[in-house]
């Protein structure tokens, strides 16, 4: 109970030690940041060459069109003050010509846009799948190591997050271009006309821009300040209306705890955002305000120099409404460069992981694999420090697997027996000294041919939310239409029975993620993961307490049938009950991830060490 009426300290305590500076990012950062950007676009290039031209061509057909139908608007206007100035025997031709051609071009820029909005929409989708493809794919190179260390997870979860919002980056940066291309025309015209109404477009633009930015960047700093109380508040909501919470939040009576936890927190940053939401407001109406007397008096300007003959009534509506979109567009842009930034900041974290490098050596001209295995594994001196870690997780093993032997590992938990298998599956590298099989370094070899000749499973397997044949396949997923081999495998494990309870039987899919899903038991489950071992032909079976969930009968069961399947077969065995471990040929007892004894059962026991005092307490217990 204290534990848990603790967590919310705790939580703050390891989120603090993760928190990220949250002071302003300067102008300078911003810029700085947009070095990303090509390294981005080298990779939405990648992910669909030809969407991407498509929308940049598209872009630059469309960013012509606000000049061009403002300049045929200003013809128009010019034509009609000319038709009422002589309005007798006058030709309305070229008006009405006029006419169709700026309704063309309000079809064909409305056409622009919706063709736009599609091509972007599905380049976005391309993109943050071959994204998340890119990512996976990488992932899969690094090592198991590497994803049980912090600092790497948080880099991974972050990429992971990023793949989803860059689809909105892109779109961002590529309406940016667009309304980049488009103020080119409009300045150009409005240049042609009077190189002054620049000077007044900023004044008009500049304080809205400052100030936006400058609530951008407190905005962007609060919203990191309370990532960790947000995270807190995302679990207090778990907490509260959760299945899996409900059962202990009832017979604990802690729905007020968490609730009044979840006020406290909301209400805090209710009040921070309104704070902050409240000066925004009363700044972007003053900015505003700047911003609108900037723009009338260019307008002003505008029309006393139309009333005065310098320019034609046309030219007024042209300037006018320049002016008018060019102080949209540069309001647009510079308020987008915000985000785009910010954005392009956020890319780090996603370009970072693709730096992140393998440990894991791969043999560049690995030797060919023995098959069968003549001599064994043999550890030589080997340790292994996990990364960060002060003490050793294994250390000095110096034994041997023989062909054919079935070798159990004893000991209490964190003694380093899971760290053991994964050494033997090359799933880690030692830290210091090395395993040899058949008198060769397994670094030599093939890791894709060691693995596949290594059947494992852990204690914390997948429960595949797929079908039960799915479920077995993976443990040989190049095998997943073989029906008679997944059938075969799961006979093997005792599955088969729970296959013939089921509705769909091995069409029938696992789990309640999904619609008509069911769940299993502990033991069901454990059954199915079983089979994955028997899916291939392996030479070196490795069980990490796969019957923990099973029941004594049932265990003694699938043990019996192991030792039928794995005749001239390895194995290494992880198991608590000794009833299971005196199976073995030999029995590795492990303290503190050093070799405290190893031998036959009935050696062992004669020996009255440790094994023998483990065996009698437990056997005690069964009295």
């Amino acid at each position: 109970m204290m534990a848990l009426f603790d967590f919310s300290a705790n939580f703050k305590i390891l989120m603090a030690k993760n928190r990220i500076n949250t002071s302003e990012l300067s102008f300078k950062q911003r810029l700085s940041a947009l070095g990303n950007l090509p390294q981005f676009f080298k990779l939405v290039w990648q992910s669909s060459p030809w969407k991407t031209s498509l929308s940049f061509a598209l872009r630059i057909v469309r960013s012509a069109m606000p000049v061009a139908l403002l300049y045929v608007g200003k013809l128009i206007v010019d034509e009609v003050v000319l038709l009422n100035r002589h309005s007798s025997g006058a030709d309305h031709t070229r008006v009405w010509q006029l006419v169709a051609i700026e309704f063309g071009l309000a079809i064909l820029t409305d056409g622009l846009s919706r063709m736009i909005n599609l091509v972007d929409s599905l380049l976005g989708d391309q993109f943050s799948n071959y994204t998340s493809i890119r990512i996976m794919r990488h992932a899969t190179t690094l090592d198991l190591d590497q994803f049980e260390d912090s600092v790497f997870y948080d880099k991974l979860e972050r990429a992971r997050q990023q793949t989803m919002g860059r689809a909105v980056l892109l779109s961002q940066v590529m309406s940016q271009i667009q309304d980049i291309i488009s103020m080119a025309f409009l300045i150009t015209g409005l240049l042609a006309f009077n190189p002054w109404l620049i000077l007044l477009l900023l004044i008009a633009i500049l304080p809205a821009f400052l100030g936006e930015s400058h609530f951008n960047n407190q905005n962007y700093a609060l919203t990191r300040s309370q990532t960790p109380e947000r995270r807190e508040l995302d679990y207090l909501r778990y907490l509260g209306a959760s299945d899996e919470t409900a059962k202990e939040i009832k017979t604990f009576g802690l729905a007020d705890f968490v609730i009044n936890r979840f006020v406290k927190l909301s209400d805090k940053f209710y009040k921070d955002n309104s704070k902050l939401s409240v000066s925004r407001s009363v700044w972007g109406t003053f900015f505003s305000m700047l911003g609108s007397i900037g723009y009338y008096a260019a307008y002003v300007f505008i029309i006393v120099r139309t009333i005065n003959g310098n320019m034609s009534v046309g030219d007024l509506t042209f300037l006018a409404g320049s002016f008018r979109q060019l102080r949209s567009l540069m309001e647009g842009i510079l308020t987008r460069f915000t985000a785009v930034s910010q954005g392009a900041i956020y890319l780090n974290d996603f370009l970072e992981f693709f730096e992140i490098k393998p440990k894991i050596k791969i043999a560049e001209k690995p030797v060919p694999f023995p098959d069968p295995i003549k001599l064994g594994f043999t550890f030589e001196n080997v340790g292994f420090k996990y990364h960060n870690a002060e003490s050793w997780a294994n250390r000095h093993l110096n034994f041997t697997l023989a062909p054919g032997e079935k070798l159990a590992l004893v000991g209490e938990n964190g003694a380093g027996k899971t760290t053991l298998v994964k050494l033997l599956a090359r799933l880690y590298d030692p830290t210091e000294g090395r395993i040899l099989l058949d008198g060769i370094d397994i670094r030599e070899y093939a890791i894709e041919d060691l693995r596949h000749h290594t059947g494992v499973i852990f204690q914390d397997y997948l429960r595949y939310q797929m079908s039960l044949s799915q479920n077995i396949a993976v443990g040989n997923i190049n095998e997943l239409e073989n029906i008679a081999l997944i059938k075969k495998a799961a006979h093997e494990s005792l599955a088969d029975a729970l296959a013939e309870k089921l509705p769909h039987q091995y069409d029938q899919w696992l789990g309640r993620r999904f619609n008509e899903g069911v769940e299993l038991s502990g033991g069901e489950w454990q059954k199915v993961a079983l089979a994955r071992a028997y899916m291939k032909d392996a030479q070196l079976l490795i069980l990490d307490e796969p019957t923990a969930a099973l029941d004594a009968r049932a265990e003694y069961e699938v043990f019996q049938r192991f030792a039928e399947l794995t005749k001239g077969k390895s194995a290494v065995l992880i198991s608590h009950r000794f009833s299971t471990a005196r199976l073995a040929d030999r029995i590795l007892v492990l303290d503190k991830g050093t070799i405290l004894e190893i031998g036959p059962h009935e050696e062992l026991l004669a020996q009255n060490g440790r094994y023998a005092e483990l065996f009698n307490l437990q056997a005690m217990g069964y009295q």
